[in-house]
């Protein structure tokens, strides 16, 4: 670290990541500046020979005893193991040695076992999950009775709370294992196998003899990174490996009174890219004492909806106002077409890899190489929609909360939908959304705010009526009669009225019930995510929100006959010339009609993309351009402003937004 922090009361430190990229470096033994090529070739010999390493180690480790000892916690003389996976490893005799004839100081031994014993620890809760679903096996694998739930739930340590696709997942898992052995796996080291080892230098787990950061004096977005690397492949002596000084641009996000930790290096795509970790101060976010909470609604073409609720000193639960969207019905419609095309991709490699069977055939084998690449850049493209959406979604629900001055976003917990009985393609959609992504992203903005970011049970958030808690009656919108649909949602209490979009109603149900339940906010320890674990029936009869208004904001009630409205005369004209047009671009319109065309989408926009199952937004203002065709992420997300406290609370509030 290059300093230390200084807390006040109310504030708290935060460990984040930032990625930076290492283009150049200086060898101070000679003084020749390395390339990006170079550098990116000795970091690489260097991540070789720590892979090498923690393939021996993890293969020598990998079975159940030896982790079930690395997870208790405790060596063979009762004492606690530290917190660092290498001192772990070394207090319980696991080490690892170097290729014969290559030597390497005890600094790389430390990233070998510090890797290795991060694997083995990780491996721990997947063991226990398989072998909570191998003891209770069902009698059908693709659907358990409600007794086996219960049976698989208690078999794993902390099942209650575990998320049940998790538990399909591992049971599918076992089930294609059965299918392709004839039996069923042991353990999870045989469902398995040994892990993939990645190329990347943990440098956080040596000291100054082989690795410092410091950042720079007079520009703190620059930082210098000292590392010692080999000058070749297979080193055999300490003459071989000399100090390399690489300068670096921190990315914008990582604060000028940040410290600075030692970052993990990893060679990708011919860059050598370096995870930043700093440490810096942040407001404390609390898990109760809230008065003002922004509730948040998952949807499928509406991907997030949104809106606050402000509890007042009498224990009434009031809105802010109508809240807002934000659609990306056009971001899933093109992730929806990438994902097509990967499975196309994968099917024709499969058929090559199945055509080829171990014979020498040149020309097929070109040609699974093409597909192996396309299949890759597809996957990326992926990758990086995802990553953008996730951002975009999450930064719009901060935003949200700080324009409201809201302490808690309360989020509706999803991590144990089903995607079933939809049909194969909306099933597919459902499964592959990108709400953990937008979680992290949404913990990881708030906590710069102090804002508290607590999952609440989805329970009947969509079913009852936010303003009494009657079961809602979905139907057509009043306004889009044509439109098949069952976003709109009404109460049949004669007594509430409520109506609008049920999206509207499911954030108001998740911020009152967050704002109702915040005494039972407990943090998980397997992530640090704040949590409400379930819904008591006393709290929930409070969790109501009071309507400002009792009635509508005018009286349009029919007293008499509709008065004859003459038909529409003709524009009225200008009886004076108009000024004349200053040369700047500012100033009065000339006389005469203003251009009504727009600028031309890009032609990408214009192209038949056959995409007949995601629905766009059709509401007048509402509507992206290029949502449905597509013609770039700008165009593809929507976000609708919210109105906060500008329209009163209403029997019907809100319009069709489906």
């Amino acid at each position: 670290m290059s300093g230390k922090l200084r807390l006040a009361e109310g504030e708290m430190a935060r460990t984040a990541c930032a990625r930076a990229v290492l283009r150049v470096g200086v060898d101070e033994a000679t003084g020749e500046v390395l390339s990006q090529a170079v550098l990116v070739q000795r970091v690489g010999w260097c991540a070789d020979l720590v892979a090498g390493m923690v393939a021996a180690l993890i293969g020598e480790h990998w079975n159940r005893v030896d982790v079930e000892v690395l997870a208790a916690g405790v060596d063979a003389g009762g004492r606690r193991l530290p917190s660092n996976a290498w001192m772990a490893l070394r207090r319980l005799g696991w080490t690892v040695t170097a290729p014969q004839g290559v030597r390497v100081n005890d600094r790389v031994v430390r990233m070998a076992q510090e890797q290795a014993g991060r694997v083995l620890r990780s491996a721990a809760w997947r063991a226990e999950v398989t072998a909570g679903v191998l003891s209770t096996w069902p009698a059908d694998p693709r659907k358990r009775t409600p007794a086996e739930w219960e049976q698989v739930r208690a078999s794993i340590p902390g099942g209650q709370h575990l998320p049940s696709n998790i538990i399909k997942g591992r049971t599918r898992q076992v089930a294609a294992f059965g299918k392709a052995n004839g039996r069923l796996p042991v353990d999870v080291f045989e469902l398995e196998g040994v892990p993939r080892i990645p190329r990347m230098l943990l440098l956080a787990a040596c000291d100054r003899q082989q690795a410092t950061i410091e950042r720079s004096d007079t520009d703190p977005a620059r930082a210098l990174l000292r590392l010692q690397l080999p000058t070749r492949p297979e080193p055999r002596g300490y003459r071989d490996w000399t100090w390399v000084e690489c300068p670096t641009r921190l990315p914008s996000t990582v604060p000028a009174s940040a410290v600075l930790h030692l970052p993990t290096l990893r060679v990708t795509d011919g860059t050598v890219r370096a995870d930043m970790a700093y440490t810096h101060v942040v407001p404390k976010a609390r898990a109760a004492g809230h008065t003002v909470a922004v509730g948040v609604d998952w949807g499928l073409n509406t991907l997030l909806s949104a809106g606050a609720l402000r509890l007042q000193a009498d224990g009434r639960i009031t809105a802010f106002g109508a809240g807002g969207q934000f659609r990306a019905a056009g971001v899933l419609a093109k992730q929806h077409r990438l994902r097509r095309l990967s499975e196309r991709l994968h099917a024709k490699a499969d058929q090559y890899a199945r055509l080829l069977g171990g014979r020498p055939d040149e020309q097929l084998k070109v040609k699974h190489e093409a597909l192996t690449g396309e299949i890759r850049h597809v996957s990326d493209r992926r990758s990086n929609l995802n990553d953008a959406l996730a951002w975009a979604a999450a930064r719009w629900t901060v935003d949200q909360a700080i324009a409201t001055r809201a302490s808690v976003i309360y989020l509706e917990d999803l991590r144990s939908m089903e995607a079933k009985g939809m049909g194969h393609s909306l099933n597919t959609r459902l499964s592959q959304q990108v709400r953990g992504k937008i979680s992290d992203r949404m913990r990881h903005l708030a906590a710069e705010h102090g804002i508290a970011v607590v999952a609440v049970p989805a329970r009947n958030t969509s079913k009852h009526c936010p303003q009494c808690l009657t079961p809602l009656q979905h139907r057509k919108a009043p306004d889009r009669p044509t439109t098949p649909g069952w976003k709109w949602a009404s109460c049949p209490n004669t007594g509430c009225g409520w109506q609008g979009d049920r999206d509207h109603g499911a954030w108001r149900r998740i911020a009152a019930r967050g704002l109702t339940h915040q005494a039972k906010t407990v943090t998980d320890k397997t992530n640090g995510a704040m949590v409400i674990r379930s819904v008591v029936d006393e709290l929930e009869a409070s969790a109501v929100v009071t309507p400002t208004t009792t009635g509508s904001r005018w009286d349009r009630s029919k007293t008499g006959p509709t008065r004859h409205k003459p038909p529409r005369p003709a524009p009225r004209r200008r009886r004076a010339p108009s000024p004349t047009r200053p040369k700047s671009p500012a100033g009065q319109r000339p006389e005469g009609h203003a251009p009504t065309d727009r600028p031309r989408l890009p032609r990408a926009a214009h192209r038949h993309q056959g995409v007949n199952t995601i629905s766009t937004p059709t509401t007048t203002g509402h509507r992206p351009r290029g949502a449905a065709l597509g013609a770039g992420f700008h165009l593809h997300a929507h976000a609708s402003p919210p109105r906060w406290e500008t329209i009163p609370e209403t029997h019907s509030d809100s319009g069709s937004l489906s």
